[in-house]
């Protein structure tokens, strides 16, 4: 991995239009290809990024045509391989550049709730509906595990992203698995199911707009704790 602490202007254009001011930034460019833009702030989510495959181009100071006052040293171009996607990112003053080989992340081990609410799933695979089978836990992706891969009645594949309380970020991230599930022509299409304990509204609306599946789980009843049978109501 390497990152680089610079004071950058950035501008991405393709599906969507977007620029980011100079202000001093964090640029991260993984293994996969992969280049994130973070700020001090926002928790993990970055600015802006470019998610694999993707091409990496720099651009030195001398062949950077620029209008602005401040002069960019350098200018990343970051393309995708098979969209019309593209960054463009202008260093204006580079503070720190350091490089590390992190080698072969063993990846997330959950703990907790969400573990088991997981681990529950997965044995109890028709609550996603009749017909549904399970492929296996934790899916790889280039970006991380899917939680389960399962199939529905008809065969087709369904990725389940599970929280134990599901807001808009972890819509996000259901989504880009699905962007990248859906480029494996043994996979595609595959469909998304959220699934949570509880689902933020907010949530809710967001990934039913993007055709994405919302469960709620109820996990006493998952555990065997609660025998519905004998509820009054």
């Amino acid at each position: 991995m390497r990152v680089v602490i610079a004071r950058c202007v950035a501008r991405y254009s393709g599906r969507l239009n977007a620029h980011l001011p100079a202000a001093t930034r964090a640029i991260m460019v993984k293994a996969d290809g992969s280049v994130l833009l973070h700020s001090d702030g926002g928790s993990y989510k970055p600015l802006n990024w470019m998610s694999p495959p993707c091409s990496l181009r720099v651009e030195t100071l001398d062949a950077v045509p620029s209008d602005d006052a401040e002069r960019p040293v350098a200018r990343w171009i970051v393309q995708h391989d098979k969209t019309d996607d593209r960054l463009e990112i202008d260093l204006l003053e580079v503070f720190a550049d350091t490089e590390h080989e992190l080698g072969v992340d063993p990846g997330l081990v959950k703990d907790g709730v969400e573990a088991h609410l997981q681990a529950l799933l997965a044995e109890q695979v028709a609550l996603l509906g009749v017909g549904h089978t399970l492929v296996r836990r934790e899916y790889p992706t280039a970006i991380g595990p899917v939680d389960v891969l399962a199939r529905d009645a008809t065969g087709r594949a369904v990725a389940v992203e599970i929280k134990r309380r599901g807001d808009i970020d972890g819509v996000e991230q259901l989504t880009r698995y699905l962007e990248l599930l859906n480029r494996d022509p043994l996979l595609r299409p595959v469909v998304g199911v959220f699934a949570a304990q509880e689902i933020k509204p907010q949530a809710r609306v967001l990934a039913q707009d993007r055709g994405i599946r919302c469960l709620v789980l109820d996990y006493e009843a998952m555990r065997g704790a609660d025998d519905a049978s004998a509820r009054l109501f």
